[in-house]
Parts: structure tokens; C-alpha cells; sequence
């Protein structure tokens, strides 16, 4: 920390402390308000800290440090914490203020009410004071109104302290120290403690308890339901729900109204009361005054007949409703995060409900999810990096009018997180060009009423606003009909973000028109890959194969996007043209063959050039995406990073190069999602029909989310390669060296071949842990294989042609070869000896043609330090998780040549075979050691024979002294 401001705070805060101490008593009086205390002392106690509190700067409103809530109390809950200290928009922590009558150290309730606030908006730490006191709380527990004032509290200071312990507090809740990292390397050190639980998964579980609630109730008690009518009544009850209790809580509708519904005495039936209760007829009559209020097709009874006919028992949504608040329930709605719903509505929308043959209602996965291993919400700092690489750069320097015609597009939009994102980037661009252009006084054109208006807090975007920049540029489309709901819920939540029922009552008078716009003609429902013509000669589609496949129109359903200039591009490799600008996401990865649909894999497979071999959705949406692009426009996607180097996806590969100027490729070497056994990059494209062979690739390669290398690729070198692989840029030298063993080298495919291991038609029933059957043979796979080492094994293979599927060939398993790992970023290899068969998890590589080289030296060279350096240059497919060995590659290893009639040359190449034998040996002894004094000498055997390995193999390839530094920087 800076020893010059910790001494400029210092001055401050004793200030403060001694005015405080001066005046104690008069502080600690009931009359004294928490609003004067923030003015007289935490205003200027954070402003010592280096926090902007006042805005002096001049920052708009979604990039204040210091948000600033006048906080109002509604049935003993405050709607919003006192502050939120935020770096560039980002939220850090909160601080809730106390008056000093309240004591901070005993009061559980105020504990409560911070860790809500906190816990609901994932902050992991925040801050209770009153300036007396100074409480910190690790917020990352799920609060109860039964915790003690205690729980979760990881430091406590009272005022007399301040001076003495401020270095520990400026270390961790200074502006300085939050943009050091000081901040985030101590909520790392506080984190992992037992009982935390995110805010998310907790929500998850409470939405899929009213699912299931629902499901049952209403399937019991309204027998006529179909399946469909049965999902479709209760997603849109959750949701209506969810709308109209976090509109509450951000002040758009009265605090308590669904809770009041509970105890509204029921009408008796003899009066026109419901006999099966009133709570849900009132909740359906809610829903009708805000289809009054809003317009949104969340309460649109006009073309939703089927909901307010519906019979819900009243203890089962009255059960529901009163855990939404205060006391009882744990969520503050005012922060909750729409990446937090957005997780949570991707993973419930994982599971859809089914009935079985006496209506009873069943909560299960979805088949295409349980296959695929799951649902994966895409992190907000990868949408906000996407969203700022596409949108962010189409509309940089744009005025509100050049952007009313910027078409963004998410092709597979599930909760909505990516429409979000460019949502939020167009908001805070428009609402920075009035404030900064023409101080809010319309467009300039005259003929609109003006766009922004002041608030208690500054500028913000009107209402009317809000909704044509929705309606003008976001666009969706999802298979699965909830998910096309659910985005349109966090859509219309985000334009009442900042609203309150006065700021909001005060436009709707203005402007006469309902609060929220119709989202039906943007986000849509259909299959993003599979046209009408999917039913083309079949005379009547079968009405359950039409609602299955849900075929999808683009042009008809999307016309002002899709004008007559969207023209297709017919000329090679080149695909259509379309009329979105942006086309951003996180589409589907499945591989179709896994879905059992032979009708559409036939259909896909015949449309998309993309479509060879394994067949994988993602690479289906990415030709997709760039089909529907317009010329200039862009495509950013976070994909698997498979594409890049697998010969399979040539053909994608050749279409990106030829359709579009790559702008970027950034590679991941860490799981991205969490729970995920994915290895991802993102792409980002400048679509065009004119591709600029000279164009330069941005390469960030990411070892973590904060700690990345940025480098550069010339779009040529993918050109120019035989597959078109994205390889990746090289160290200086790299390419050169390539080239130099290559020379004056066999490749191992002239006189060796590498042929995979059995397949077997059922793993469970046909490899055994023991036979004594003769047609049983002792089998390894690739967890047997270790370099320079082979572990027993106790299974047997049943060897009949009944039981295998490929890999059959006898003549291979009874002679000794080298066994290489399938998986592995470099070759792992070994010997096998004859009479050991292997699983499809080994490569068996034996001789084709007579030669003189032997097996030992081919070992020594796979598994030496150079080649492991040369297959990662040229070889490894980036994949962090399960990297795999190709055949092809293996056959390309370059070998040295050996002049067999040459002396030193045929010496070397016995060195090299003893050398390896000795390896063999060592190995096997160092796996029979029994004591750590003889494990520690044959260790130190081993490790002096690959030097002695690694350096003939050098000389094999005459490798200089810089030329093996190289090699040997990539190990370090």
C-alpha cells in the first residue's frame, strides 16, 4: 500500500473518531438518523479509503464507484443496501449502516439484513457499521433468521481501533487495495469454509421444490391437462411469480401484494367463492392488472386461455408464496444478479416434466441433457468478453440513430445470458452518448420525446427508451419453448432495472403507454438448424414430427431483418449472406449421433458443409452463425476447441477462411465451466466475401480467468496448411527447428504402421477381470502404459468374432511392439511384449517393412525430449481434458536416419537400444523396490539414463546449443 495515502486516511479518520468521541452520547440517542451518520462519518471514513462516495468525477451512473441507496424500509425489510462500492459497474462489497443507537456486536437482525443483501448478489464479504462498531462478514453461508449476530462475522472493530488497526482495513477495503488485488486474495483465503453455499444452487433447488409442488398439484387436480399444457401452465406460473416478487423487492410494485394473497379471507361458495380457495384466482387477477401496467406476453390472457382456468390447491401456492419474504426467506430480489436467475433458470430448464399413464406428474432430465452430461451456464466475464469483442466493436463511436438498425442475434439463446450481456453494452452506450452529447435532449432529429431523465442518482435511460432499444436490437431463438420464455423474463426485468412505481407512474402518464414492451416477434421458438424444407415432398408431416422437430423459418419470422438485400453468396466455399450484425452465444454441444435421430442426422448431413463424420451441434451453428451474418458483421462464439486441429472439421475450418476475417482466438487451458470436462476457446469473426489473406489473428492464450498471453497468427499460416489447422503461434525459432528434423528424417509411416487396439461390442460382457476361457486372451488398455513401463493387468479379452467390433487383428497382439496411450498431450510409450493384447486406448506400433532399425530406438525417440517438444508444436490439440493421440500424427513423427553401413552411425543406434533396454530395466526394478532408500538410487539411475538418451537424441538430429535451449524452455 501507498505509506502516503494510508497517512492521508489516517489524518481523516482521526478526525472523525474525535469528533465522535467528543460527542458520543448525543450519537447514541434515538433521534440521531442513520441518514446523518452517513453524511458526518462513513462518507468521509470511505473516502479516506480512496472511494469516490460523492462522485466527484463525474462517472455516469453504471460506472460510479460508489452506489449510494437511500434505503426504504417497507414491513421491517430496506429494499436495497446503503452502499455498494463497485470497480468499473463490478460490485465488491456492500456496507449497511446503522445508527449508533443499535448495537452492531448483539444485533442479529441487522447481521441478517447484510448477509441477505450480500449472499443474494454473491459478494462474498461485506460490512456492518454504524461507526462505533465496524463488523465484516463472510457472506458465502446461506443466512437464516434463526443465525446469531455472530455467525459469519470474521472481524470486529470498534471505533476507538480504527487508527491502530487501519492498515488491516485499508489492506483489504481501500480502493487501492482492491485494484492491487489485495482485496480478492483475501476473500480467497477466507473461502472454502464448511456450510457455503452460492446463492444460485440454493435458488435452484427452491424453484425446482415449486416445479415439482405445481407439477403434481395442478396435474392431480386438472385431469384433461396434456403434457405440453401441463409445462407450458407451470413454467409460466413460476415465472409470473418470480416477475412480480422481484418487481417488488427493485420498488416497481407494492412490497407484500403476493403475500397479502395468502391472507385475503376466501369467499364461501355460496357467494361466488372458489371451493378449492381463492389464493390462485387472486394471483391470476394480479397477473391481469400488470398485463394493464406492462404489456408483456408474461400476462397476455388474450392469447394464454388456458392458465386462468386452472385449479391450484390454495396450501400449495400459498407455501410458495409466504418463503419469498422477510423474515423467512433469504433472498433480497433488489440484487439478485441476472446472471445469477440466468444460472439458475439454464439448469432448471435441464429437466421437464412428464406424466405417466394416471396423470401423475414426474420432475425428470431431459434426455438431449443427460446425454450431452449436463447443463453449463456460460460465466458473465466470458458474455461480457464476447459481447465487448462483437457488439462492443460494431457500435463503438455509433450514435443512438446508426445503431436503431444493429441486429444482435443469439441463435440458441436458453436463459438469455448472451442477449443480456449486448442488452447491457447498448444501454450504457446510449445513456453515455446523451449524457455526454446532448445533455439528454432527444436525438437531434426532433422527433423524439427525450430519451434520458434525472434522477435522485443521476441520468438514466426512460422506460420508452429501454424498449426500443430492445425491440430495435436483440433477437433470440430457442428449441425449447421455456427457455424462449424464461429469456424474455430476464429481458423485461433488465428494462425495470433502476425503476421505481413513482419514476415509472410518472413516464407511463408522459409517454400513454404500458410499461414493457412485447418481446414475440424477437425472441422466438423454433429449430435454429432445420428449415421447412425438412418436410419437403412429404405429403402430410405428421403434426407430433412437426411440434418434435419445430422447424424454423428465418426470413419469414425475422423480416426486418431479413431484407432483399440479404442475398446468398453461391460462389465455392462462400455461404449466404443474412441481415444480423452480431451473432454471439454459447451453442449446443452434442454430438448427433448420440441423439438416435436418423431423419435429422440425414437432413443435417445433406445441408451443412460442416456436417462430416461426428457430427457436432456447435459446428453446426457455427457455419449456421456465419450464414446469417451480414457482410461487416460479426460472429463470437465460445465453442470446444475440437474444430481447431481435427482433421474431421476440415471443411468448417475451410468455410471460417473463406467467409470471414478471424479477429480473434482466445484458448483456454482451464475449465471454463465449472463441473465441465470441456476444453473451449472463443472465436470471434468479421463476416465477408472478400477474406484478407493478410489478415492477423489476436491469440490469447488463458491459463486462467486473469491470467493470460497475448500473441499473433498471420490467417495465412491456417491457409496455407494442408488440414487448414487453427495451430497456434510459435516461439521464435520454432518453425525453423520443425523443419531442421524433419530433414534428413524418416517419417515413421515408411516402414511402421500404428494400429488401434479391440473395440468390443460390450465392454461389461466381453473384458472380464479373470477367465481361464481359451478364447479369453490377457488384455491392457492405456492406464497400463507408463514411459518406459508397463503395470500388469487382470484383464482378459474375449476374443471371438462375435465380441469384437474392430481391432481384431491376432498376427498384431503376438508379436512385441511399442504400445503408445490414446490420451495424452504427448506420447506416453512402452514395450509390449508378445502375447498381450490391448483395448482401443493403445496404439500397437509395430514394423511394416523389413528394416534394420529396432523397436528399442523407435521408443527412446517417441519418448525423448525433443519429440515431446516437436509434438506439442505441431501435434497437440489443445485440449487440457482427454487430449488425444491421432494415428496420422504418430506416423509423422520424424525419425533420424540411421546409415546402417556407417560405423558411428550404427553405433549410435545401438547406444540408443541399450540405453532404452537399460530404461526398460530400471523401470521395472524401481516398480519392485521396497524401501525408499533403493527407490531413491534406481530413481536417480533412471533420471541420468534420459539425460544420456535425450542428449543422443539431440545429436541424431544435430541439434546446436540455441536449438536445444529451445527445446528445453518448453520443459522448464
Amino acid at each position: 500500500m501507498s505509506a502516503s495515502n494510508l497517512e492521508q486516511a489516517k489524518r481523516i479518520i482521526s478526525e472523525r473518531v474525535e469528533l465522535f468521541q467528543r460527542n458520543l452520547d448525543q450519537y447514541r440517542r434515538a433521534e440521531y438518523k442513520e441518514a446523518q451518520l452517513r453524511v458526518e462519518f462513513l462518507d468521509p471514513f470511505f473516502e479516506a479509503l480512496g472511494w469516490d462516495v460523492a462522485n466527484r468525477q463525474g462517472w455516469a451512473e453504471q460506472y460510479k464507484e460508489v452506489v449510494n441507496e437511500d434505503a426504504l424500509k417497507m414491513s421491517g425489510a430496506t429494499k436495497a443496501p446503503d452502499y455498494s462500492f463497485r470497480i468499473g459497474g463490478v460490485r465488491k462489497f456492500f456496507v449497511e449502516a446503522k445508527k449508533p443507537a443499535l448495537s452492531i456486536k448483539t444485533d442479529a437482525s441487522a447481521a441478517y439484513q447484510l448477509r441477505r443483501y450480500a449472499w443474494s448478489a454473491k459478494l462474498p464479504v461485506s460490512i456492518l457499521s454504524d461507526f462505533e462498531e465496524f463488523a465484516i462478514y463472510d457472506c458465502r453461508q446461506r443466512p437464516s433468521d434463526k443465525d446469531g449476530a455472530n455467525v459469519g462475522r470474521i472481524n470486529f472493530f470498534s471505533y476507538e481501533q480504527y487508527l491502530e488497526r487501519l492498515p488491516e482495513i485499508y489492506d483489504v477495503f481501500s480502493k487501492e487495495a482492491v485494484l492491487r488485488g489485495s482485496f480478492d486474495r483475501f476473500m480467497q483465503e477466507t473461502r472454502g469454509k464448511r456450510g457455503t453455499t452460492q446463492v444460485d444452487a440454493e435458488f435452484l433447488k427452491e424453484i425446482e421444490g415449486w416445479r415439482e409442488l405445481l407439477a403434481k398439484n395442478i396435474a392431480l387436480s386438472n385431469p384433461r391437462l396434456t403434457l405440453d399444457e401441463l409445462n407450458d401452465a407451470v413454467q409460466r406460473t413460476i415465472d409470473r411469480v418470480i416477475f412480480l416478487r422481484m418487481a417488488e423487492d427493485r420498488g416497481t410494485e407494492e412490497y407484500g401484494q403476493l403475500q397479502r394473497l395468502i391472507k385475503t379471507p376466501t369467499s364461501p361458495p355460496s357467494q361466488g367463492g372458489d371451493k378449492r380457495g381463492g389464493v390462485y384466482p387472486r394471483l391470476i387477477e394480479l397477473c391481469r392488472q400488470a398485463d394493464a401496467k406492462y404489456n408483456s406476453g408474461l400476462f397476455d390472457f388474450a392469447n394464454d386461455a388456458l392458465t386462468p382456468r386452472l385449479k391450484v390447491d390454495d396450501d400449495k401456492l400459498s407455501a410458495i408464496l409466504a418463503d419469498l419474504y422477510y423474515p423467512q426467506s433469504p433472498y433480497e430480489f433488489s440484487v439478485l444478479g441476472a446472471d445469477t436467475l440466468g444460472n439458475v433458470y439454464e439448469q432448471f430448464l435441464g429437466k421437464v416434466i412428464r406424466l405417466t399413464p394416471s396423470h401423475q406428474a414426474k420432475v425428470e432430465e431431459k434426455p438431449e441433457v443427460k446425454k450431452a452430461g449436463g447443463v453449463y451456464y456460460t460465466p458473465t466475464y466470458i458474455v461480457d468478453y464476447i459481447v465487448k469483442q462483437t457488439v462492443g466493436k460494431l457500435i463503438a463511436g455509433k450514435s443512438p440513430k446508426e445503431i436503431e438498425k444493429v441486429h444482435v442475434l443469439d441463435p440458441a439463446c436458453g436463459s438469455g445470458s448472451f442477449l443480456l450481456g449486448a442488452y447491457q453494452l447498448l444501454l450504457d452506450h446510449h445513456l453515455a452518448w446523451y449524457v455526454q452529447g446532448d445533455g439528454g435532449q432527444g436525438t437531434g432529429d426532433g422527433k423524439r420525446a427525450q430519451p434520458i431523465y434525472q434522477s435522485a442518482t443521476g441520468w438514466r435511460l426512460t422506460t420508452a427508451e429501454k424498449k426500443r432499444i430492445l425491440l430495435n436490437n436483440i433477437f433470440g431463438v430457442d428449441i425449447d419453448r421455456q427457455a424462449v420464455e424464461v429469456t424474455k423474463l430476464s429481458l423485461l426485468l433488465k428494462v425495470l432495472e433502476g425503476e421505481n412505481q413513482e419514476t415509472l407512474g410518472k413516464q407511463l402518464k408522459l409517454f400513454r403507454e404500458r410499461a414493457l414492451p412485447n418481446l414475440d416477434q424477437n425472441i422466438k421458438c423454433g429449430n435454429s438448424l432445420i428449415g421447412w424444407d425438412y418436410f419437403a415432398g412429404k405429403m402430410f408431416a405428421d403434426a407430433e414430427e412437426v411440434k418434435r422437430v419445430n422447424p424454423f423459418d428465418w426470413e419469414r419470422e425475422f423480416p426486418q431483418v431479413f431484407n432483399p438485400l440479404s442475398l446468398p453468396l453461391a460462389k465455392g466455399e462462400q455461404v449466404g449472406v443474412g441481415g444480423f450484425d452480431c451473432v454471439i452465444g454459447n451453442p449446443p454441444y452434442v454430438l448427433l449421433q448420440i441423439l438416435n435421430e436418423p431423419e435429422i442426422f440425414k437432413y443435417l448431413s445433406n445441408t451443412y458443409k460442416a456436417a462430416r463424420y461426428k457430427i457436432d451441434t456447435y459446428q453446426l451453428f457455427m457455419e449456421k452463425g456465419i450464414g446469417l451474418s451480414t457482410l461487416g458483421g460479426y460472429l463470437g462464439y465460445i465453442t470446444p476447441n475440437s474444430f481447431l486441429t481435427n482433421k474431421h472439421a476440415r471443411e468448417l475450418r475451410q468455410l471460417i477462411l473463406h467467409n470471414s476475417n478471424v479477429e480473434l482466438l482466445r484458448v483456454f487451458s482451464y475449465q471454463v465451466f465449472r463441473g465441465a470436462s470441456v476444453d473451449t476457446s472463443i472465436i470471434i469473426l468479421n463476416r465477408t466475401d472478400r477474406p484478407n489473406r493478410a489478415q492477423t489473428v489476436e491469440v490469447v492464450r488463458s491459463k486462467a480467468s486473469s491470467d493470460f498471453e497475448v500473441d499473433h497468427q498471420a490467417q495465412q499460416t491456417w491457409l496455407e496448411h494442408p488440414d487448414n489447422f487453427f495451430t497456434l503461434p510459435s516461439t521464435a525459432g520454432t518453425e525453423e527447428l520443425k523443419l531442421k528434423m524433419q530433414q534428413g528424417s524418416h517419417r515413421l509411416g515408411e516402414f511402421a504402421t500404428a494400429y488401434f487396439g479391440i473395440q468390443t461390442y460390450d465392454r461389461t460382457q466381453y473384458v472380464k477381470v479373470s477367465s481361464k476361457a481359451r478364447h479369453f486372451k490377457p488384455v491392457i488398455d492405456g492406464a497400463n502404459i507408463y514411459r518406459y513401463a508397463l503395470s500388469s493387468s487382470r484383464e482378459f479379452v474375449d476374443f471371438r468374432p462375435e465380441a469384437i467390433k474392430s481391432g481384431g487383428k491376432s498376427e498384431v497382439y503376438e508379436q512385441e511392439r511399442i504400445g503408445v496411450r490414446q490420451i495424452g498431450q504427448v506420447p506416453v510409450a512402452t514395450i509390449v511384449p508378445a502375447g498381450i493384447y490391448s483395448l482401443n486406448t493403445v496404439y500397437n506400433i509395430f514394423f511394416t517393412t523389413k528394416t534394420e532399425y529396432e523397436l528399442p530406438f523407435i521408443l527412446g525417440v517417441f519418448c525423448s525430449q525433443a519429440i515431446r517438444w516437436y509434438w506439442r508444436q505441431s501435434f497437440f490439440d489443445q485440449k487440457q481434458t482427454f487430449p488425444k493421440i491421432k494415428k496420422d500424427a504418430l506416423l509423422s513423427v520424424p525419425i533420424p536416419q540411421i546409415n546402417f553401413d556407417d560405423p558411428l552411425d550404427k553405433s549410435r543406434h545401438d547406444q540408443m537400444v541399450a540405453l532404452v533396454d537399460q530404461m526398460l530395466e530400471l523401470n521395472k526394478r524401481l516398480r519392485a523396490a521396497n524401501t525408499q532408500a533403493d527407490h531413491e538410487l534406481i530413481q536417480r539411475q533412471i533420471d541420468a539414463t534420459d539425460k544420456q538418451i535425450d542428449a543422443l537424441v539431440y545429436e541424431l538430429y544435430e541439434l546446436t546449443d540455441e536449438e536445444i535451449a529451445i527445446v528445453e524452455a518448453s520443459a522448464a
